[in-house]
C-alpha cells in the first residue's frame, strides 16, 4: 500500500471531511475499532454510497499508513480502492 499513502485520507474526521466533499470512494474501518465507530462510518457510508469494508487492527492499519492510533482510512482513489474490493471480494486480504 505505500506507493498509494497518497490517495489514503486517515482518522474519522479528516474522513467525514472527505466523505462531505465527496472524495472518498473506499472506507476501511479497523476490525478492533469501536462498535460506535464502526456504527457511526457505516452510517455515513450508506447514506453516500461508499463501501465500508473491516480490514487488520488499529495497530496494522496505523503501521501501514505510517500515522498513529488510525482506526478508519479513506481511499481516494477509485482504482486503488476497486483492487482493494475486488482482493476482498477473493478473499485475499479481508477478514472483517
Amino acid at each position: 500500500m505505500h506507493q498509494n499513502l497518497g490517495k489514503v485520507i486517515s482518522g474519522m474526521d479528516a474522513v467525514l471531511e472527505g466523505i462531505k466533499k465527496k472524495k472518498i470512494k473506499l472506507v476501511i474501518v479497523a476490525v478492533n475499532a469501536s462498535e460506535k465507530t464502526k456504527k457511526n462510518i457505516r452510517y455515513v457510508c450508506t447514506n453516500n454510497g461508499i463501501n465500508v469494508i473491516e480490514l487488520s487492527t488499529i495497530e496494522e492499519l496505523s503501521h501501514i499508513i505510517g500515522k498513529r492510533n488510525k482506526a478508519v482510512i479513506g481511499i481516494t482513489d477509485k482504482n486503488f480502492s476497486d483492487g482493494i474490493i475486488e482482493k476482498c471480494n477473493r478473499g485475499v486480504i479481508c477478514y472483517g
